[in-house]
């Protein structure tokens, strides 16, 4: 079948009229509705967190609950020997996660599961570091003495 072309027809409706654009007096005036702020990116507030921890020198655990800590002894501590003691338990709670997280990262991980924890105190490369709690009794024993 050929084509033809259509014959123009007029039409009989009127054109709407056009909205006029708003003033700007009016624009400014009203307030501007934005949605709710969402946090962070998934992924960004993490690695964030990490460097400015990373970048401290700062006590991460607070000095008040870490002396609230129940030794099970009657002994006094002098604030140094608190001090001294926390700050050796940092240090091995890092060590301990940084063995936890290459565990996690060679399980093809992001994760930190028990299961890291049980293979990082298997495989613990740092002996001398390592301050167990039978090493913090003795030293907490020395130091009383």
């Amino acid at each position: 079948m050929n084509r033809t072309k259509q014959t123009t027809c007029k039409s009989i409706r009127e054109k709407a009229p056009r909205k006029q654009p708003a003033t700007k007096a009016v624009m400014k005036s009203t307030p501007a509705t934005r949605g709710v702020k969402k946090p962070h990116r998934p992924g960004t507030s993490a690695p964030r967190e990490i460097r400015k921890y990373q970048k401290s020198t700062e006590l991460l655990i607070r000095k008040l609950p870490f002396q609230r800590l129940d030794f099970k002894t009657d002994m006094r501590f002098q604030s140094s020997v608190v001090a001294a003691l926390q700050e050796a338990l940092e240090a091995y709670l890092v060590g301990l996660f940084e063995d936890n997280n290459l565990c996690a990262i060679h399980a093809k991980r992001m994760t930190i599961m028990l299961k890291d924890m049980q293979s990082g105190r298997r495989n613990q490369r740092r002996a001398s570091q390592d301050l167990s709690l039978h090493k913090i009794r003795r030293l907490i024993e020395f130091v009383a003495n």
